[in-house]
């Protein structure tokens, strides 16, 4: 008779429990790798705090955390402070957690941002004075006055159709009275770089006098400077002088109303801290 073998249990692997303690220490190593990598700005959490106790009195009393003063005992009153503040925050537009930007910015940043600031408070200034002026000598509705964007300049603008004729370079004797108007509103900021620029619609010239509309716009800018130079006395080094013709339109050229607009000259008086810049180029 065939001895019976003995029955042995199977014995079961441990390799499995290697790959798995591996695959947490990588998980570990991979955590502690994103801990490190994130900050706390101790100066701007402190703000945070000293902000929220201060302008909402988050903690009543002089309670500092939670469980403290008022925090708790309160209810739902401290969430009503907090939306309020975040809503006042959101209506103003300013950030509750950088409510002061110029922190971060360096001392060129800071310059930069104060001298644009007072560059916009300026030119603004400028442009309710031009616009008063023009009311004072009832040109309001035959000039159009307006300011850049980047707050440089601001800008008288003449219909062409009133000072010359089609293709010509002579000023209407009809628009000599504007002329002169614009000219003593010119004298009050005489020591102010004033540029007076002429520009066309797109439909070429066709007049043996002039070879493009560049030229005839440069000449038109030219007359007007010289009239105004005779009548307002002007310091003349700090006037300038361009013609543009069609480059730089201000509407469509596709419409007669759109090519009337674009007939015009421009006068440009910039502020005082852009025209020392402007004398210079």
């Amino acid at each position: 008779m065939a001895r019976r073998k003995s029955e042995e249990p199977e014995s079961i692997s441990g390799g499995w429990i290697n790959t798995f303690a591996d695959l947490m220490n990588l998980l570990l190593c991979f955590f502690v790798l994103l801990f490190s990598m994130s900050t706390v700005d101790a100066d701007k959490y402190e703000q945070l705090v000293t902000s929220l106790s201060e302008r909402v009195d988050i903690f009543d009393g002089g309670g500092k955390a939670v469980g403290e003063g008022a925090f708790i005992s309160s209810g739902t009153s401290q969430k009503i402070s907090m939306e309020q503040y975040f809503n006042e925050f959101e209506n103003s537009g300013k950030d509750p957690d950088r409510e002061d930007d110029t922190s971060e910015m360096s001392e060129e940043e800071k310059y930069k941002k104060k001298m644009a600031e007072e560059q916009e408070e300026r030119t603004r200034a400028l442009y309710e004075e031009v616009t008063q002026e023009t009311e004072k000598k009832n040109i309001e509705h035959m000039v159009n006055v307006n300011m850049d964007e980047q707050y440089q300049f601001v800008q008288i603008s003449l219909n062409g159709a009133i000072l010359f004729a089609s293709g010509s370079d002579t000023i209407n004797k009809s628009a000599l009275g504007i002329l002169r108007k614009v000219g003593d509103i010119l004298k009050i900021y005489d020591s102010h770089m004033i540029k007076i620029e002429g520009h066309t619609d797109n439909v070429p010239i066709h007049n043996s006098l002039y070879e493009s509309n560049r030229y005839l716009s440069t000449a038109r800018a030219t007359k007007v400077f010289e009239y105004v130079m005779e009548n307002a006395n002007l310091i003349e080094a700090n006037m300038k002088v361009a013609g543009y013709g069609e480059s730089r339109p201000v509407a469509s050229n596709q419409t007669e109303e759109g090519r009337a607009k674009n007939r015009r000259v421009s006068i440009k008086i910039y502020n005082q801290l852009n025209s020392d810049t402007q004398t210079k180029r």
